[in-house]
């Protein structure tokens, strides 16, 4: 499939009735172990099936992987917690033609996400898919669309909504004790994040199938900054800090908000920090985005970390009461005071101040993954709690983000079309083109 002008995102939030449960289903009782196959193990998928093996009804017997350095690290270090021996490819399809297999990890670059998680669920296989789930608004469409068709159970890797501070949070903005919501501001300062120092060209190393790592991207020589963690910064496989950490954030702004899709968005930034390193995604962003009722801000920023609130990484909901900051460490709520003359300072408008932290030894990456784990066992995809329909939005929304920056136009969204409104060169982005003879329906 090659780039369309399509996309109908008012669809894409659909609640459970939306689901098809069409098509065999393999049943796995609760006192059935769950078999799990892992696609991509080098980074987020492997802490995912770690994340699973906690639970000790599930097992891993298969794990695919284009670099057999990393198949043997997995391998030996599972055999530390499991007794059986794992099957191993480097072809994913040849795992998921295993009928012993129940669910999927999806841990590859993004550029890879939609084919093969398409490909696993029309294979029988319920998946956990790593975030972003696609590296195109187009591609997120497709994804919707076939887990609904089938009916499997597709988690996204958005694993904060699994918080109970979240939780917590959304139900205070919720009940409107903050007052009118007017601005959501999210971001992600990532100081740990330094250049990528340019390099040649070189030779593809033993034991990787640098074929398969392209998959459906543009052909390129080997080139090691394009491979394993820091494909994240080139687009020809993902979209830079605003995909990474972007659809964290933004996916809670939007749960917490009730929104779906902005009626405008307009970005700008650069690479600011580094102008010459080997990154090609910005390293410097501010996108704009007005929905319904409120205006929604993002922006990051590599080599520090002092962002909004003193923060790192964060959303704060900024209401005509109080504002409300959550992140990772909890969230704390700042109550405005009222106004009552010059040099003076009425009592605040929200009668209490509530704070909420994660309570030690609580990890909420082990809640998503046991959610998964339930609803599979429940044949059930109205029980997750980030479904494919939610990692869906929050894809879509940062992808528009990063088409405003790269056209360098204030972009207008018509939903009911799914496309932007009198831009060609935005509308050219929104599905990915697929190379090497791969393809995606």
């Amino acid at each position: 499939m090659q780039r369309r002008d399509f996309v109908k995102l008012g669809a894409l939030a659909l609640g459970a009735n939306a689901f098809s449960l069409a098509g065999p289903r393999r049943v796995v009782a609760a006192n059935d172990r769950l078999q799990i196959g892992v696609i991509g193990c080098k980074g987020m998928g492997w802490a995912n099936a770690n994340s699973m093996l906690k639970m000790p009804e599930v097992d891993v017997v298969g794990i695919c992987d284009v670099d057999r350095s990393v198949i043997d690290q997995r391998l030996s270090e599972y055999a530390k917690v499991r007794d059986n021996i794992p099957a191993t490819w480097v072809d994913y399809r040849e795992l998921l033609a295993r009928d012993d297999i129940d669910a999927v990890i999806i841990g590859t670059p993004d550029h890879w996400h939609c084919r093969q998680m398409i490909d696993a669920v029309r294979a029988g296989k319920d998946v956990y898919v790593e975030k972003p789930v696609a590296n195109s608004i187009g591609e997120c469409r497709l994804m919707v669309d076939a887990a609904r068709a089938t009916g499997r159970v597709v988690q996204t890797g958005q694993w904060q909504r699994s918080g109970p501070h979240y939780q917590r949070a959304r139900e205070i903005v919720q009940s409107g004790v903050l007052g009118d919501i007017r601005l959501v501001r999210t971001w992600a300062y990532q100081g740990w994040m330094k250049p990528v120092p340019v390099a040649p060209d070189a030779p593809v190393p033993d034991g990787v199938d640098y074929e398969m790592w392209l998959g459906p991207a543009p052909r390129r020589p080997f080139n090691p900054n394009r491979f394993h963690f820091n494909f994240r910064w080139f687009w020809d496989y993902a979209g830079g800090l605003m995909t990474d950490w972007g659809v964290h954030e933004i996916d809670i702004a939007l749960w917490i908000m009730g929104a779906e899709a902005p009626e405008t968005v307009m970005a700008s930034g650069g690479k600011l920090a580094w102008p010459d390193d080997a990154s090609e995604t910005p390293d410097t962003l501010q996108a704009t985005y007005r929905y319904p009722g409120f205006s929604m801000q993002w922006e990051h920023a590599t080599g520090i970390d002092l962002g909004p609130y003193r923060m790192s990484e964060g959303i704060a909901f900024v209401g005509n009461n109080g504002t409300l900051v959550v992140s990772r460490g909890g969230f704390d709520v700042y109550p405005e005071r009222e106004f009552v003359g010059w040099g003076e300072e009425g009592p605040p408008k929200l009668e209490a101040i509530e704070s909420m932290h994660p309570e030690p030894g609580v990890n909420t990456l082990d809640l998503h993954t046991q959610n998964f784990v339930e609803a599979i066992r429940a044949g059930d995809p109205s029980m997750l709690n980030t479904p494919i329909e939610s990692g869906a939005i929050a894809a879509v929304n940062a992808q528009m983000g990063n088409i405003a920056y790269r056209t360098g136009e204030p972009l207008a969204w018509d939903a009911e079309n799914g496309r932007f409104k009198g831009s060609d060169a935005a509308n050219g982005m929104l599905m990915a083109e697929y190379h090497n003879g791969w393809g995606v329906d």
